[in-house]
């Protein structure tokens, strides 16, 4: 975390109090010190594995909503112990409802919105909300606020911020609605960042996504029809929406690009017959929303998707010159899956330029290999294979970079993308 000079000490203040308390604190509590002309940042906190592995004594306290290398351990020990499979990711929502059917009554010590990233921190939030709901599903609301400021390196000046933290489970939350609309402020842009299922609370999630609001949601976590559903719908509104799961796909387009980049291979491009695609586990989305950037870049038309045996998703494109294009996305397991579900392990794309000899192109993570891929039929053509480097950014980190680039729009190949991903997924 960067260094913080602390204004003034978290207090914990009835709900109907709060806003009149924040008013009074800079009006006359903190005159003297310049808060940040800068965003407000609204973060839905559920954490519910971090809190379920803290409950049932696998995991030590506090609970703060970021991703830890000890929070990652716990969780992956906890898939086996919950009998689910090795391939599940240690931050699936399926682990998060196995653990709750686990006993343990371990007291929670709950520091979430409490804690402040050192990336996001960087960007001097004026106002950061935190929703966090809890595990007692009677504990009414409760509030929390802090003030803080940055303090500030050589040439610069501290500008700052509060925190505000409303916690209780999904009623009490759903009631304090009501409080957030004078929270935040109409001079200043609102990112709102759902860190947690697109499945659950969808009124909570209407409600703080409102029009006019910077959404930045993870399509990795939900079901696959809601995530893409919702991506779909966002970008057809018009409302700026940024994805994470997107985001951590960038090496992929990037290394598949560089292949691409000799002149002698850009021709070949024009020519893909085939693309395979293989993800962790059974989330596709990721791996749909590759498929999706590839076909929008090279101007395919999708054609039909279809599920086949073992959850793997078939269909066809036609390209510009009428021949279709093969898609295979097949669920592999991996030993140690990342920490997120679904993320892509491998690519191929075959091309057939006419009177040349055919190439493949083979892209593979550094966990996963290429021996899958590489098999069938390649001896006689063209082998192009590469390595892609893994991305260890936290989603924090992400997070803050979308903060720093402003982004008041959806990236336009995201928006271009999610419709056609959305097609790629066959209906249930």
């Amino acid at each position: 975390m960067s260094p913080q000079l602390t204004l003034q000490a978290p207090v914990a203040l009835p709900p109907p109090e709060l806003t009149d308390y924040l008013e009074k604190l800079w009006s006359q509590d903190l005159e003297s010190s310049s808060g940040a002309s800068t965003f407000t940042l609204l973060v839905w906190q559920p954490a519910w594995v971090e809190q379920h592995l803290v409950r049932t004594g696998r995991l030590d306290g506090p609970v703060t909503g970021v991703v830890r290398s000890e929070l990652l351990e716990a969780a992956r020990e906890a898939v086996p112990a919950c009998d689910l499979p090795l391939s599940i990711s240690p931050l699936s929502p399926k682990l998060a409802w196995a653990l709750g059917q686990q006993s343990g009554d371990h007291a929670i010590e709950d520091l979430r919105g409490q804690y402040i990233d050192a990336a996001i921190s960087a960007y001097q939030p004026r106002r950061l909300i935190t929703l966090a709901p809890t595990l007692d599903h009677g504990q009414p609301l409760e509030t929390l606020v802090a003030a803080y400021c940055p303090l500030p390196g050589e040439g610069t000046t501290a500008a700052c911020g509060d925190v505000v933290v409303l916690r209780g489970d999904f009623g009490a939350l759903q009631q304090g609605l009501q409080l957030l609309k004078p929270l935040v402020p109409n001079d200043l842009p609102c990112w709102v960042w759902w860190n947690g299922s697109l499945d659950e609370a969808p009124e909570l999630l209407e409600a703080l996504g409102a029009p006019g609001r910077r959404l930045v949601i993870d399509t990795a976590l939900g079901t696959p029809r809601r995530c893409l559903d919702l991506l779909e719908s966002r970008v057809g509104s018009g409302q700026p929406v940024n994805d994470l799961n997107w985001l951590r796909q960038r090496a992929w387009r990037e290394s598949l690009a560089m292949v691409f980049d000799p002149p002698g291979r850009r021709d070949a491009l024009n020519h893909v017959v085939q693309l395979d695609i293989d993800v962790e586990g059974t989330h596709p989305v990721q791996g749909l929303l590759l498929a999706a950037w590839l076909a929008d870049r090279l101007g395919w038309h999708w054609v039909e998707s279809r599920a086949a045996a073992d959850e793997e998703i078939r269909a066809e494109f036609e390209r510009n010159d009428g021949v279709t294009v093969q898609f295979h996305l097949t669920p592999v397991p991996v030993g140690v899956p990342s920490s997120h579900p679904g993320s892509v392990v491998g690519l191929r794309l075959i091309c057939e330029p006419p009177g040349r000899q055919a190439l493949c192109v083979i892209l593979c993570s550094e966990s996963g290999g290429c021996m899958r891929l590489e098999a069938g039929g390649m001896a006689r053509m063209e082998l192009a294979e590469e390595v892609v480097p893994m991305g260890h950014a936290t989603d924090e980190w992400e997070m803050a970079r979308l903060l720093g680039g402003g982004h008041d729009s959806t990236n336009p190949l995201l928006a271009a993308a999610a419709p056609l991903a959305a097609k790629l997924l066959p209906d249930a």
